[in-house]
C-alpha cells in the first residue's frame, strides 16, 4: 500500500510541475535580424519627382512635343466639328425656307452622318496615335532616368535612390537625403554629353 501511495504521490507532483511549465508564457524574439551591408552603413539618398518635370532639360522639351502634338490635334478636331456644325446650320436654314426636297434632306442626313463617322474615326485613331507616342516618350524618359540614377549612384556610392512623389508611399524623409537639384544637374550633364 505505501509504495501505491507513493506512486500516487509521484504521479501527482509530475502532473503538477508539467502543468507548471505548459502555464509559462513563451516570449518569442521580434527583433530583425538583418544583415549590415556595410560597416559604416548605408547610403540613402532621394529626389523630387515633381522636380524632374521643371528642372530635366529632356523631361520638358519631351513634354513640350507632346503637349504641341495634342494642341494641334484638338484644332484640327475644333476645325472639323466646327465644319460641321457649319453644313448643319447652313443646310437647316434651307430645309426652313423648304429649298430642300426630300432627296436632298436625305443626301443633307447622309452626308452629316458621314461626318460625324469620320470625326468619330479621327479621334479615335490619331487620339489613340497621340497617346501611344505620349506613353513611348515617358518610357524613354523613364529609361534615361533609370540608367543615370544607377551611374549617379555609383559615382557617389549611394545604396539606395528613392523616388519622392506627391501620393507616394513614403510619408517622410529626412530632408538631409534630398539630391534633386544634384541629380536634375547630373541628368541634364549626361543628357548634353
Amino acid at each position: 500500500m505505501k509504495k501505491i501511495i507513493v506512486i500516487a504521490l509521484g504521479m501527482a507532483l509530475t502532473t503538477l510541475s508539467c502543468s507548471e511549465k505548459k502555464s509559462e508564457k513563451v516570449v518569442i524574439d521580434t527583433k530583425p535580424t538583418v544583415p549590415v551591408i556595410r560597416e559604416n552603413g548605408l547610403k540613402i539618398a532621394y529626389y523630387n519627382q515633381d522636380s524632374l518635370k521643371n528642372g530635366f532639360a529632356f523631361y520638358k522639351k519631351m513634354d513640350n512635343l507632346v503637349k504641341n502634338k495634342q494642341i494641334q490635334f484638338q484644332k484640327q478636331l475644333e476645325k472639323k466639328q466646327m465644319d460641321l456644325q457649319s453644313y448643319l446650320v447652313a443646310n437647316d436654314e434651307l430645309a426652313k425656307k423648304g429649298q430642300l426636297s426630300d432627296l436632298q434632306l436625305q443626301t443633307v442626313q447622309a452626308e452629316a452622318q458621314r461626318r460625324e463617322q469620320e470625326i468619330y474615326a479621327f479621334q479615335q485613331n490619331q487620339g489613340g496615335s497621340i497617346e501611344k507616342q505620349t506613353l513611348d516618350l515617358m518610357d524613354k524618359i523613364y529609361k534615361k532616368i533609370e540608367e543615370a540614377s544607377k551611374k549617379y549612384c555609383e559615382m557617389h556610392n549611394i545604396d539606395m535612390l528613392l523616388v519622392q512623389a506627391s501620393g507616394s508611399q513614403f510619408n517622410y524623409i529626412n530632408p538631409t537625403m534630398n539630391v534633386t537639384k544634384e541629380f536634375i544637374g547630373f541628368l541634364n550633364q549626361e543628357e548634353k554629353k
